[in-house]
């Protein structure tokens, strides 16, 4: 069962995780991309999607450290100079900049986690069919073959295991040509089954005339104050933005960090659009605690009553 800000509606949803993208990409001040990241990773926490977000970490890791390591190594701007690796200049600016780019990629990598299980299939059509519904179909049923494929996948190799097709072991060749026999079979069974889904849908008259839309999703007033908050809190950090705050400038030589008033109005506001749906999670659990509460009062305790029977049967 949905709740919190997963049950509002699609386009708060679309809202809040475009801003965040935009945000990622536009705000590069290792405070902002810091308050983003902490307040994605609680908003997955409360959804209850730890798990999830624990077991692609590691690969989020190594390709963020992979970044932050790679980038001083190959680029030498700056103009201090830590030590010098294989006659090349290491330098501050270079190691700082690989570390902002490992912020933003694993601030990107935890958004689609989030985005992935907040706007399912039936929102992302309901968003954006009426305005182009054969690429919503196209892209919904590309991004549907890709698990499906792995899943296939796994099916055909363990039935040609057993006929001693195995791409695992073996020679060069051999591992190659049992690899071509796996994904031959696997494109001739998607093959097929796509003229059969084609089949199925001329028969039953897809396309034919303009097909009529059914939206389960309304607009209350809740969704409505929440989307003039976002839409307010998210418009004054890009005006900021574009009067040149909230952006470290690392290269060519990094500059102080100052936080003024304007950078506190703005850092304010950012704060206000990154924690609200967090905010609703944490509310919406807060409720579901107290009902609970209220419905299951806490028994007397049994010392208690225990030492109570004991003293009046003295």
């Amino acid at each position: 069962m949905s709740s919190g800000f997963r049950a509002m509606h699609p386009s708060v949803a679309l809202l809040y995780y475009a801003g965040l993208l935009l945000f990622a990409t536009l705000l590069f001040h290792p405070l902002f991309l810091a308050t983003e990241l902490a307040g994605l990773i609680l908003l997955l926490v409360l959804q209850g999607q730890g798990r999830q977000l624990l077991r692609g970490l590691p690969f989020f890791l190594l390709m963020a450290v992979s970044v932050a390591v790679l980038n001083p190594l190959f680029s030498h701007r700056g103009a201090h100079i830590l030590f010098y690796f294989m006659d090349q200049p290491v330098t501050l600016e270079a190691v700082l900049y690989g570390l902002m780019m490992m912020a933003v990629l694993l601030t990107v990598c935890i958004l689609f986690i989030s985005y992935s299980y907040t706007v399912t299939t039936d929102k992302f059509m309901y968003l954006f069919a009426a305005a182009a519904p054969r690429a919503t179909l196209l892209t919904l049923m590309a991004l549907r073959f890709v698990p499906l494929f792995q899943r296939r996948l796994r099916q055909i190799t363990m039935i040609q295991r057993i006929r001693g097709v195995d791409a695992g072991k073996g020679s060069v060749r051999s591992r190659m040509r049992d690899g071509m026999t796996l994904v031959k079979v696997l494109l001739t069974w998607s093959l097929e089954e796509a003229l059969q889904t084609a089949d199925s849908m001329k028969a039953r008259g897809y396309g034919i005339r303009k097909r009529s839309v059914y939206g389960i999703y309304r607009l209350d007033l809740q969704d409505k104050a929440i989307l003039l908050l976002l839409a307010a809190s998210g418009l004054i950090p890009l005006f900021f933005w574009m009067k040149g705050y909230g952006v470290l400038e690392i290269y060519p030589r990094m500059k102080p960090m100052h936080f003024g008033w304007a950078d506190a109005a703005m850092y304010a506001s950012f704060c206000l659009f990154v924690l609200t749906p967090p905010a609703l999670e944490g509310k919406e659990k807060w409720l579901w605690r107290s009902s609970r509460r209220s419905v299951y009062p806490s028994a007397i305790p049994r010392k208690t009553g225990t030492r109570f029977m004991s003293s009046h049967l003295r």
